[in-house]
């Protein structure tokens, strides 16, 4: 009985977070756009970079939210290399994303007596 309410509501929530997930990309993607095109033909100062490389770290993760939640239900042990290597890989672009915005933020803002 648990496991058949558990196979009903996981699908929609799941789905749910993947969406999240794409909205938050479409929208930092396209938000950072505008603010590269107005940094470029206004010379208006923005570091779309590093709200770009934000919205990336937080739209993967509400997608590995997802992934984890997909783990419940695994019924074959194939389903859960992939589903363990799709987990493995997003993890490392979001480490790999986090270091990248770490970098940019230290070279927008130097430490203290630097110039």
């Amino acid at each position: 009985m648990l496991e058949e309410l558990i196979e009903r509501i996981l699908p929609p929530i799941i789905s749910i977070l993947e969406l999240i997930g794409i909205f938050v990309v479409s929208f930092s993607a396209l938000h950072a756009f505008w603010e590269y095109l107005q940094t470029t033909f206004f010379h208006h100062p923005y570091e779309f970079k590093v709200e770009l490389a934000n919205g990336l770290a937080t739209a993967l993760e509400f997608k590995m939210a997802a992934e984890i939640l997909k783990t419940v239900l695994v019924r074959e042990m194939s389903e859960l290399l992939i589903l363990g290597a799709v987990i493995a890989l997003r993890a490392l672009l979001s480490l790999l994303i986090h270091f990248e915005l770490r970098v940019e933020q230290n070279h927008v803002d130097p430490p203290e007596g630097e110039s």
